[in-house]
């Protein structure tokens, strides 16, 4: 098991183009999921080009940018389709668990080094429903996590003549750690998609994991917090 942990990990390093940059707000702006605006404009993007077992996903080029402020972290991911796969109807005034049966974009997260097994997972879908979890691969939560609850609060929206959805999150960044986040700050992350219906259902992520699942912390990308 620990050579085909150290396996995942060296296949994640060699594909790694770098850490994720996250620009510091000055104050909180509501959410429009408009990559256009003035504040997503100030964040540097990467991109998910790939499946977890490094094969390119052509026409689901997934744009991810990261902003935060004093108290929350900002995600928006533009997430190009061919075909959506969505809930119906969806039910956008609660948490939908096993949202990621759907088209759906995520974010794993977390800020201990030290226990890596140890993480936040954070999704949203085209139409708005969100779930949270709260993650521990070595010790799992009664129901997998899904009833721990961040605060986080998600805007979505579809542009079906461009084939294009849009997904944007407020997360407290105190849901993440209880340490002050401030530029210097790292975390340790991952970011993916859901996209289509099966069986010709697509995934991608930024950090290619060298495995099926996503769940694999040792394959995680840095996240880095500056001014």
């Amino acid at each position: 098991m620990k050579s085909l942990t150290l396996l995942f990990v060296a296949l994640a390093a060699s594909f790694a183009a770098g850490p994720l940059r996250v620009k510091y707000a000055g104050r909180e702006v509501p959410l429009s999921a408009d990559p256009a605006s003035k504040f997503w404009k100030a964040a540097p993007p990467v991109f998910a080009t790939h499946n977890n077992l490094r094969v390119e996903t052509p026409g689901h080029k997934t744009e991810i940018r990261a902003r935060f402020t004093k108290d929350n972290l900002y995600v928006l991911m533009v997430c190009p389709y061919e075909q959506l796969y969505l809930i119906s109807p969806p039910d956008v005034t609660k948490e939908t668990n096993k949202l990621w049966e759907h088209d759906a974009a995520e974010i794993f997260i977390g800020a201990d080094f030290e226990n890596i097994h140890q993480y936040r997972e954070y999704q949203v879908s085209p139409q708005g429903e969100w779930v949270d979890l709260d993650i521990d691969t070595k010790n799992p939560k009664p129901e997998g996590g899904w009833k721990w609850d961040s605060g986080m609060k998600v805007k979505a929206r579809i542009d079906a003549a461009a084939k294009v959805w849009y997904g944007e999150f407020q997360i407290p960044l105190k849901s993440i750690t209880a340490k002050e986040v401030k530029p210097g700050f790292a975390m340790r992350g991952n970011f993916y998609r859901f996209q289509g219906p099966p069986p010709n259902r697509k995934t991608v992520a930024w950090i290619p994991t060298g495995r099926p699942s996503n769940h694999t912390p040792e394959a995680f990308g840095r996240i880095e917090f500056e001014k």
